[in-house]
């Protein structure tokens, strides 16, 4: 029998806390909720598990230890951030671009600070990544990191603002992923 105290997304099984998120076979075909977004994003971190290209010491020089480690730093943050981002939405979290039915609006804790902290956690360890590798295949990966981060939250943001009447009394006062860059912070 299961444990009644649990709560019943653990009582259901490993599975369970996933439910709701909308992923199904068809929208891995048809993109009904943005499931095209995900695959980007997810080729593209797995990406940056390849070795740097061009290798550093192909231009004649070891890379510098101290930028290693700062890169290595910044991967850590941004690991950090994503978790506090992850715990902060609760059960509103879903790696869809479309909101799971019934989402709260979370403007509390990481998302005072920007109103997408998880997009902003995943570029700054690809950032870590690029300055620990030297990197001009990962600063590339980033690039395009941002570009489909920018897109997919732009997307989020679409559905958010029909769903939420204080969505647009939020998105004018808080930066969307990184303040002051264009396509990583519109507020109107």
């Amino acid at each position: 029998m299961a444990d009644q105290s649990s709560p019943p997304a653990l009582r259901q099984g490993p599975w369970a806390a996933w439910q709701g998120w909308g992923l199904s076979w068809g929208g891995w075909l048809d993109n009904r909720h943005g499931e095209w977004w995900l695959l980007a994003q997810l080729l593209l971190i797995a990406l940056h598990l390849l070795p740097p290209w061009p290798a550093p010491g192909a231009w004649g020089y070891a890379w510098p230890l101290p930028l290693a480690l700062a890169g290595a730093v910044l991967l850590l943050l941004g690991l950090g951030l994503a978790l506090q981002a992850f715990w902060g939405l609760g059960a509103n979290l879903t790696p869809l671009p479309d909101p799971k039915p019934g989402a709260s609006l979370v403007t509390t804790g990481p998302y005072r600070r920007c109103r997408h902290p998880l997009y902003q956690a995943i570029l700054l360890c690809s950032l870590g990544v690029v300055v620990a590798l030297g990197s001009l295949l990962h600063l590339l990966l980033l690039l395009a990191l941002v570009a489909v981060l920018g897109g997919k939250a732009r997307r989020e943001e679409a559905r958010l603002l029909g769903l939420h009447p204080d969505y647009p009394a939020y998105r004018a006062v808080t930066a969307a992923i990184l303040p002051g860059l264009p396509w990583l912070d519109w507020r109107q």
